[in-house]
């Protein structure tokens, strides 16, 4: 799927984090009303892939978006980023007119 990108260091951090828990390595992004900027960003390790989802693959791992949240990140990319103020799963979403400081909200 070209609609959206999981990138090396978010498809590795996926794969500890689901071998921790023994789980398969399963990204899924969501995206709900909310957050400082009007939507926000939801990551979760996936049981399943529904019938409506699309699938992203990096390094055998998948990032799995249901259809609704992919109409707010179509085009985007999901990493890892580690930095003095912490570590997290980050999209660079070019739908995106504003977000907060914190990075987990937007507004289109």
């Amino acid at each position: 799927m070209s609609d959206i990108q999981l990138l090396p260091g978010a498809a590795k951090r996926v794969t500890q984090i689901a071998e921790k828990l023994g789980k398969q390595a399963m990204l899924r992004l969501s995206v709900e009303g909310g957050g400082c900027s009007g939507f926000q960003y939801r990551f979760g390790l996936a049981d399943s892939i529904e019938d409506d989802d699309k699938v992203a693959e990096c390094d055998g791992v998948k990032l799995v978006v249901d259809e609704i949240s992919l109409d707010l990140v179509r085009g985007a990319a999901v990493d890892f980023v580690e930095s003095l103020g912490g570590a997290s799963f980050q999209v660079t979403n070019p739908n995106a007119a504003s977000g907060c400081g914190c990075g987990s909200s937007f507004s289109v």
